[in-house]
C-alpha cells in the first residue's frame, strides 16, 4: 500500500505537483546557498585572502556533493521507480544502501585530507598568500564528510517517495544554525574562542551533523517515512548497489566533472591574483543562491518522471518535463534581470574593497548571464536520470563541461584577457542547451515512435 504522498506521483495535477514538489527543493537549496554567502560575508572581514581560500576549496566540495548528489540521484530514482511498480520491499532494500555508502565514501575523503591537503591545494590553484587559510578551512570541513553524504542521499532518498517537505526542514534547520554559529566561532563571540577560518568550517561540520541527524532520527528512529529500514536492509547488497550506481554513476561523474571544471576555473584565476580569485568565489557563491529554482524544479521533477516510467504513464511525463522547462525558464529570466540591475549593491554587501568590487561587479553580470538557458538544459539532463538513461545524461554533461567549457576557457582568455575567463561559463551553457534539447527531442519522437 503507498501512502498519499508517494500516490500523488501519478495522479495530481501536474502545475500544483511541480510546484508542491519543487518549492521544499527551493528552499532547501537557497538556505544552503545562503549559509554559503553568510559564511563568505563573515569570513570576507579577514580579508579578500580569506574570500579566496574558501574559493580554493570549493572544488573539493563540489566533489564531496558529487557523491552524495549521485548516489542520491541513483536511490531517488530506483526508489520512486519501485514505488511506481508498488514494491514497497524493494525500497526499503534500497533505503537501506545508504548506510555503507556513507561510511565507504566517508573514511575515504577524511584520509585523502589528512594526508594530502597540501598537493590537494596545491593541484586546485591555491598561491601562497592563501594556503594556510585554505588549509586550516579544508582540513577541519573534511570531518563533515560522512554526514554531507548521508544528508544529500537521505534527502533523495524521501524525495523519491514523494515527501519533498522533511528534507526541506531538515536542511533549513541545519543551514539556520550554522548562520547562527559563524559569526560566533569566528569572531570568538560569548563563550566561543576566535578561530577565523577555522571557526567557519567548524560551524559548517556541527550543522552538517545536525542535518544528517535529523534524517537518520526520521527515517530510522520515529519511523514515519514511507521506509521501514530494518537490520538486514543496511548490509550492502552489491546487485541493488550496482542499479543504484548504474543511474547514479553517471550523475556522480557529472558532478565529479563540475569539480574538475571549477579547479581549471580556479587554477586560471589564480594566474590573475588571489583578488581575481576571491571576486570569482563571490560570483559563484551568488549563482549558488539564484541557481535555487533550478535545483528545486530538478529535484521536484525527477520522482515525476521515475514514477511515470514505473506506471508507464508517458503522456503524463513528457508534460512533466514541458511544464518544469517552459516555467523555469521564464523564472530564472526574471532572476538574470533582477541580479544585472542590482550587482553593485550585491558586491557593496561583501565588501568596500574598490579594486575587488572593480573586478566582482562584471564578473557576476558575465556569469550569470545564461541563466535562462542553463534551468531548462540542467532539466533535459534530469530527464535522462528519470529514464534511467544515465549514459545519456553523462554524455550531456561531458560535452558542456570538457567540449565546451574548458577548450573556451583556455582560448578565449588569450584574446580577451579576464573577460574571456567570465565569458567562458555563459558561452558553454548556451552551446549545451542547444545540444541537450536537441537529444532530447530525438528522445522524445523515439519514444513516440515505440508507443
Amino acid at each position: 500500500m503507498l501512502s498519499k504522498s508517494t500516490e500523488r506521483l501519478g495522479t495530481a495535477p501536474l502545475g500544483r505537483l511541480l510546484l508542491s514538489l519543487s518549492l521544499p527543493g527551493m528552499v532547501s537549496m537557497a538556505t544552503m546557498a545562503l549559509y554559503n554567502i553568510i559564511d563568505t560575508f563573515w569570513v570576507a572581514w579577514l580579508g579578500h585572502e580569506a574570500i579566496a581560500a574558501l574559493t580554493i576549496v570549493l572544488p573539493y566540495h563540489l566533489l564531496v556533493i558529487a557523491i552524495g548528489i549521485g548516489s542520491g540521484v541513483g536511490i531517488n530514482a530506483l526508489a520512486s521507480r519501485r514505488f511506481g511498480e508498488r514494491n514497497t520491499e524493494a525500497t526499503n532494500r534500497i533505503a537501506g544502501q545508504v548506510f555503507p555508502i556513507t561510511a565507504f565514501f566517508g573514511l575515504i575523503f577524511i584520509a585523502a585530507v589528512v594526508l594530502f591537503n597540501r598537493q590537494i591545494l596545491t593541484a586546485a590553484g591555491a598561491t601562497a598568500d592563501i594556503m594556510e587559510f585554505a588549509t586550516q578551512y579544508l582540513v577541519i570541513i573534511s570531518f563533515g564528510t560522512p554526514f554531507l553524504v548521508f544528508s544529500l542521499s537521505t534527502n533523495n532518498l524521501l524525495r523519491g517517495s514523494g515527501d519533498a517537505l522533511r528534507p526541506m526542514i531538515f536542511m533549513v534547520t541545519a543551514s539556520v544554525v550554522n548562520m547562527i554559529l559563524d559569526p560566533l566561532m569566528i569572531f570568538g563571540i560569548g563563550p566561543f574562542p576566535e578561530m577565523g577560518v577555522r571557526g567557519a568550517a567548524l560551524a559548517t561540520v556541527i550543522s552538517q551533523g545536525l542535518g544528517a541527524g535529523l534524517s537518520f532520527i526520521y527515517i530510522i528512529i520515529v519511523r514515519r517515512s514511507a521506509y521501514k529500514i530494518k537490520l538486514h536492509h543496511i548490509k550492502p547488497n552489491w546487485p541493488i548497489l550496482k542499479d543504484i550506481y548504474h543511474v547514479g554513476l553517471p550523475a556522480m561523474v557529472m558532478e565529479i566533472s563540475e569539480s574538475i571544471v571549477f579547479a581549471i576555473f580556479n587554477y586560471v584565476l589564480s594566474g590573475y591574483g588571489s583578488l581575481t580569485l576571491a571576486a570569482g568565489g563571490l560570483a559563484l557563491r551568488i549563482t549558488d543562491l539564484v541557481f535555487m529554482p533550478i535545483f528545486g524544479a530538478s529535484g521536484g521533477l525527477l520522482p515525476i518522471i521515475g514514477y511515470s516510467l514505473g506506471a508507464h504513464l508517458w503522456g503524463r511525463l513528457w508534460r512533466a518535463v514541458m511544464i518544469a522547462s517552459v516555467s523555469l525558464a521564464l523564472i530564472m529570466a526574471v532572476a538574470t534581470a533582477a541580479v544585472e540591475i542590482t550587482t553593485p549593491l550585491i558586491v557593496g554587501l561583501f565588501t568596500q574593497n574598490p579594486q575587488l568590487v572593480a573586478v566582482a561587479v562584471p564578473a557576476i553580470r558575465i556569469v550569470l548571464s545564461s541563466l535562462a538557458v542553463i534551468g531548462p538544459a540542467i532539466l533535459f539532463v534530469t530527464t535522462f536520470q528519470g529514464l534511467s538513461k544515465g549514459r545519456e545524461a553523462l554524455v550531456l554533461s561531458l560535452v558542456r563541461q570538457f567540449v565546451f567549457f574548458v577548450p573556451i576557457l583556455l582560448i578565449l582568455p588569450h584574446f580577451l584577457g579576464l573577460t574571456g575567463v567570465w565569458l567562458s561559463l555563459p558561452v558553454s551553457d548556451v552551446l549545451g542547451f542547444i545540444v541537450s534539447g536537441a537529444w532530447l527531442l530525438r528522445e522524445y519522437r523515439r519514444q513516440q515512435r515505440d508507443q
